[in-house]
C-alpha cells in the first residue's frame, strides 16, 4: 500500500470510528424532525409525468433502514430523454446506515465508468455546492449520473466530507439524518457530458426547492 493511500485509509477509518462512537453516545435523545414521506413526492414536475420504480426486497436489504423513492420522469413532448430520480433518506445514521454512492453499485450492474468529475451547482434557493458528475457506458449507450449527499440544507460531493458533517451535526444539532440525491439521464449521440448536464439542470432546478419538505433542513 502506498504511503498516501495508507494515510487516507487511516484517516477514513479513524473518522468512521469517531462517527460511530459519537453517534452511539448521543443516540438516546436524537432529534428526528417532522417531514413528509418520499412516497408523497410530486409525481409531476415541470409538466413531466412519472412512473415509479418499486425497489425489490434484495435492494431494500442492501440500502438498509430508510425512506426511498425512485421515479422515471418523461418529457410530455417526447423530445427529451427521460430523467431517473432517486432519493434516499436516512432518519438516523447512528447504527451505520448511510447513503450508498452510485459509484459502488452501478459498475456491478454492467455499466462501465467513463468519467468522474466534480462540478459546482447553482440551484434555486441555495448557494453553490459541489456535486459528482459520473458518466457510465454499456455497449453504445451512455448515461449521465449527477448526484450529491444532502443534509440540513447542505450539499457535498465527497463521502468523507459527508461523514465529517455527520459528526459535526451530531454534536451541534443532535441529529444524524442524511440523504442521497441522484439524477440519471441518457447522453444523446454526439452530446458531451457538459451539454447533457446543462439539459438536465432545468429539471434538477424543479426538484431541489421542494426537498426541504422531505429532507429536513
Amino acid at each position: 500500500m502506498k504511503p498516501a493511500t495508507g494515510l487516507r485509509f487511516a484517516v477514513a477509518a479513524a473518522l468512521i470510528a469517531t462517527t460511530a462512537i459519537l453517534l452511539q453516545a448521543r443516540s438516546r435523545n436524537e432529534v428526528r424532525p417532522d417531514r413528509l414521506p418520499l412516497a408523497s413526492f410530486p409525481a409531476q414536475l415541470a409538466d413531466w409525468d412519472s412512473s415509479e420504480i418499486v425497489q425489490d426486497k434484495r435492494t431494500l436489504e442492501v440500502l438498509g433502514p430508510g425512506d426511498f423513492l425512485e421515479r422515471v420522469y418523461q418529457d410530455p413532448n417526447g423530445k427529451l430523454p427521460y430523467v431517473d430520480l432517486f432519493l434516499a433518506y436516512f432518519p438516523s445514521q447512528r447504527a451505520g446506515e448511510a447513503p450508498h454512492s452510485p459509484q459502488h453499485c452501478l459498475p456491478g450492474s454492467g455499466w462501465n465508468p467513463e468519467e468522474n468529475v466534480r462540478v459546482t451547482l447553482n440551484l434555486p434557493g441555495h448557494g453553490p455546492f459541489p456535486a459528482n458528475r459520473y458518466v457510465i457506458a454499456k455497449g453504445d449507450e451512455r448515461r449521465l449520473v449527477l448526484y450529491w449527499f444532502w443534509a440540513h440544507d447542505r450539499g457535498v460531493a465527497s463521502e468523507y466530507w459527508a461523514k465529517f458533517y455527520l459528526v459535526k451535526d451530531a454534536i451541534r444539532m443532535n441529529r444524524s439524518d442524511g440523504s442521497l440525491v441522484r439524477f440519471v439521464t441518457t447522453i444523446l449521440p454526439g452530446e458531451t457530458p457538459e451539454t447533457a448536464q446543462q439539459r438536465l439542470l432545468p429539471f434538477t432546478s424543479a426538484v431541489v426547492p421542494i426537498l426541504d419538505n422531505y429532507i429536513p433542513r
